[in-house]
C-alpha cells in the first residue's frame, strides 16, 4: 500500500497532454492542485502526413507495393514520452518533487518509464495505468487514492 504525502506530485498523462497535480494534504483525503499543464498539438496522423505512401516495383513480377508510410501522430506521442521524462528529470534535478505518482495509458506508461532518468525513477512511489487526462480532479483525487490503497 502506497500513501500519498504531502507535497507528492500525480502526473497524469496520455500521449499529447500531461496535467501536474500536487497533494497539498496528506495520504488519508489528498487534495491535487493543479501546478503546470503541457499540451502538444498532434493532429490525426491523415492531417500530418505529407503525401501517399511511395509505391516501388517488384523485382520479380509485373507487380507494384506500397512502403508503409510514417504514422506521425504514434511518432509525436513517443516524442512527448520523451518530452515529458525530460521536464521531470529537470524539476527532479531542481528538488521540486520528493516522489512522484505517473498515471497514464499503459502504452504511455510503458513508453515513459523507458524514458525516465534514474533520478526519476527513484522517486516514482506508485503508477497507475488509467487513461485519466480528461477527467476532473476531484474524480483522479478518487481514483488515485483507490488504486494506492488496493
Amino acid at each position: 500500500m502506497t500513501k500519498l504525502n504531502n507535497d507528492a506530485w500525480v502526473v497524469v498523462a496520455d500521449g499529447e497532454k500531461a496535467l501536474f497535480l500536487r497533494n497539498v494534504t496528506d495520504g488519508e483525503d489528498p487534495n491535487l492542485e493543479v501546478i503546470r499543464k503541457e499540451e502538444q498539438d498532434n493532429p490525426k496522423d491523415i492531417d500530418q502526413s505529407a503525401n501517399r505512401p511511395g509505391r516501388v516495383g517488384q523485382s520479380a513480377g509485373p507487380g507494384k507495393s506500397a512502403y508503409d508510410d510514417t504514422d506521425w501522430h504514434e511518432l509525436a506521442k513517443d516524442r512527448f514520452a520523451a518530452d515529458l521524462a525530460d521536464m521531470l528529470y529537470e524539476r527532479a534535478h531542481k528538488g521540486r518533487f520528493k516522489e512522484i505518482v505517473l498515471v497514464a495509458a499503459p502504452s504511455v506508461l510503458g513508453e515513459l518509464r523507458d524514458k525516465l532518468h534514474q533520478e526519476v525513477s527513484d522517486k516514482v512511489v506508485g503508477e497507475i495505468d488509467k487513461t485519466l487526462t480528461n477527467h476532473p480532479v476531484q474524480d483522479i483525487e478518487k481514483i488515485v487514492k483507490s488504486e494506492l490503497a488496493g
